[in-house]
């Protein structure tokens, strides 16, 4: 039976009435879903910086990794820089920058689901120099394994 993982306490701090913490959409869900708390149009080659209304601050040792919903992405609505990192030592308010592939424009709603957050937990580690792992048939990268 696997062990039962320990629940860490996220405080997030709503700015405005529109904010909403993030909740998962299922029971299942492997993320957490953020909302915008602000409107916000979306149009082809501009980034918008949605607001979510939140403030957070990591626990010691996590940090918080945003990432974009399916849902959007597939009416063209793009997180540019998925997955986004949320250090423990951020304190602001948590924004998405989204923008919109397609000609015209996406409109985003308060209270619409516009990204995911999950923990991370953020373990100590060196970098340090060292010998060369030794080569092998997977040097390329970028889709090196094929289609």
């Amino acid at each position: 039976m696997p062990e039962r993982l320990r629940t860490v306490d996220v405080e997030f701090l709503p700015e405005t009435p529109e904010a909403r913490l993030p909740a998962r959409a299922t029971d299942g869900s492997a993320c957490f879903d953020l909302a915008a708390a602000a409107a916000a149009v979306l149009v082809r080659g501009r980034v918008e910086l949605v607001r979510t209304g939140l403030k957070v601050r990591c626990p010691a040792g996590t940090f918080l990794e945003v990432r974009p919903r399916s849902g959007l992405a597939s009416r063209g609505v793009l997180m540019v820089n998925a997955p986004g990192t949320v250090d423990p030592d951020y304190s602001g308010e948590v924004r998405v920058p989204l923008t919109y592939l397609f000609d015209g424009r996406y409109r985003i709603e308060v209270g619409d689901r516009i990204a995911q957050v999950r923990l991370v937990a953020n373990g100590p580690a060196s970098f340090r120099e060292g010998r060369v792992v030794p080569v092998s048939s997977r040097v390329g990268g970028f889709g090196s394994t094929g289609r």
